[in-house]
């Protein structure tokens, strides 16, 4: 049994996706990450059954492909919740609560860092600086930046989010 084989097949769909990324952009000079940024873009994650075919078309191997997701937080192997919690975990923030904040959006939210909450709703992810040092703690919910965010107005902004139609 090939190694290859042990990677379950890419949904013909998302194939078609992925080849047309890489059919683009492969030829290009450091084509990896705007690959992987497109790719995730377009299928709201990098599925490990895209990684032998990015390897492949760029004459990587798939643990030099893998490498690079895993190392950077941004890129996800399973699609993320309907809505993205994020927390800036940068020394600003974390010198105005934002450790404590964390806490209490995992609770919140019902999931740790790096995960996504049981019903699907809710994905939280670090962020290390959005820029608002000066306005700390800063969330973005969903693509809304908040700043000076407490436990309570948190939970305001979620109230709000799961208000809306």
């Amino acid at each position: 049994m090939s190694d290859a084989a042990s990677v379950p097949a890419l949904p013909s769909p998302a194939l078609a996706i992925v080849r047309d990324i890489l059919a683009r952009l492969a030829g290009e000079p450091g084509a990896l990450l705007p690959i992987l940024h497109d790719v995730q873009d377009a299928l709201g994650c990098v599925p490990a059954e895209a990684v032998p075919e990015i390897a492949s078309a760029l004459n990587l191997s798939r643990a030099e492909v893998h490498g690079v997701i895993t190392y950077y937080h941004h890129f996800r192997a399973q699609p993320a919740g309907r809505c993205v919690v994020r927390v800036c975990r940068a020394e600003a923030c974390q010198a105005m609560g934002a450790d404590a904040l964390l806490a209490h959006v995992e609770r919140r939210l019902g999931c740790a860092m790096h995960a996504t909450s049981a019903d699907g709703a809710w994905s939280l992810e670090p962020v290390f600086c959005f820029g608002l040092c000066a306005s700390s703690p800063a969330v973005m919910v969903g693509e809304e930046l908040h700043a000076r965010v407490t436990p309570q107005r948190f939970d305001s902004l979620v109230a709000e989010r799961q208000a809306a139609p």
